[in-house]
C-alpha cells in the first residue's frame, strides 16, 4: 500500500503501459483518475481497476487540448479533493523520414507528447502546491537517448520530454514537487503492434529482433514498467528528482 491515501491522475490509461500503471497504482492504494482520448479503452481500464477493488473514475481527455486537461484535473479534484501524483503517459507514435513528415505530423506528436504533458503539469500544479507537494512522472523513452531509423518525430518528442522533466524538476523543487521520467525500451503493448504494422514486419520476427538488442533478450511486460513509475511516484523516491529511470533490459548500456 505504498500509495495509500494518495490521489493520482494517469493519462494514457486506456491501454498498454498506462493501463498497467493504473492497475498497479490502484493495488497500492491510490484513488485514480484515468484519462485518455480512447473512451472505450478507458472504460475497460476502469472496469479492471474496480473489479480488483480499486477506487477510480474515467474522464475522456485529449491532452493536446488545454480545455480538456483543465476539465479533467477539476474532475479529479472534485472527486478526491486533491492531486498528489500525476503520471503523463499519454502519447502518440508518429514515425517517418524527415522529407515525409507533414506539419500535421509535427503538430500531433508534439501536441500530445510534449505540450500535453506541459498542460497537465500546469493544471495540477496549484493543487499539488496546496497539498504541500507531489510527484510527477513523465513517460519518456530510450528513444530520447538513441537514434533509430525512421523515428525522427517520435524520438524528437521524447528527447523534449526528458528536457521538460529536468527543467520542471528544477523549477518545482522549492514546492516539494518531484519530477522524474521513466524511459522504457521495447515493451509489448498495442503501440508496439502498430509499429510492427508500420514497418510491415512479421510479428514473431519483429518481437524477437526487438528483444535481441538488449541484454535480457526479450521485450518487457507493461507491468514491469509500471513498477518503475510506482517507485518514482512513491515516498520511497523522496530524494529522487530530475532523473530519467531507464528500463530497457540493458539496451543503452551497450
Amino acid at each position: 500500500m505504498r500509495l495509500e491515501g494518495k490521489t493520482a491522475i494517469v493519462t494514457g490509461g486506456a491501454s498498454g503501459i498506462g493501463r498497467a500503471i493504473c492497475e498497479v497504482f490502484a493495488e497500492e492504494g491510490a484513488r485514480l483518475t484515468i484519462a485518455d482520448i480512447d473512451a472505450a479503452g478507458g472504460e475497460q481500464t476502469l472496469a479492471s481497476v474496480r473489479a480488483a477493488g480499486g477506487e477510480a473514475q474515467f474522464v475522456a481527455t485529449d491532452v493536446s487540448k488545454e480545455a480538456d486537461v483543465e476539465a479533467m484535473v477539476q474532475a479529479a479534484v472534485d472527486a478526491y479533493g486533491s492531486v498528489n501524483i500525476l503520471v503523463n503517459d499519454a502519447a502518440v507514435f508518429v514515425f517517418g523520414e524527415i522529407e515525409d513528415i507533414t506539419d500535421a505530423d509535427w503538430a500531433r506528436v508534439f501536441g500530445v507528447n510534449v505540450i500535453g504533458q506541459a498542460y497537465c503539469v500546469k493544471h495540477v500544479l496549484p493543487h499539488m502546491k496546496a497539498a504541500g507537494g507531489g510527484s510527477i512522472v513523465n513517460l519518456a523513452s530510450v528513444s530520447g537517448f538513441i537514434a533509430q531509423p525512421g523515428f525522427i518525430p517520435y524520438n524528437a518528442s521524447k528527447g523534449a520530454v526528458m528536457q521538460l522533466t529536468r527543467c520542471l524538476a528544477m523549477d518545482l523543487a522549492p514546492h516539494n514537487i518531484r519530477v522524474n521520467c521513466v524511459c522504457p525500451g521495447s515493451v509489448l503493448t498495442p503501440a508496439t503492434e502498430r509499429h510492427r504494422q508500420f514497418v510491415g514486419a512479421d510479428r514473431e520476427e519483429f518481437l524477437a529482433e526487438a528483444g535481441s538488442s538488449n541484454f535480457m533478450k526479450r521485450v518487457a511486460d507493461p507491468r514491469e514498467i509500471a513498477y518503475g513509475a510506482l517507485f518514482l511516484a512513491s515516498d520511497e523516491a523522496s530524494f529522487v528528482t530530475g532523473t530519467p529511470l531507464v528500463m530497457d533490459g540493458g539496451l543503452t548500456a551497450q
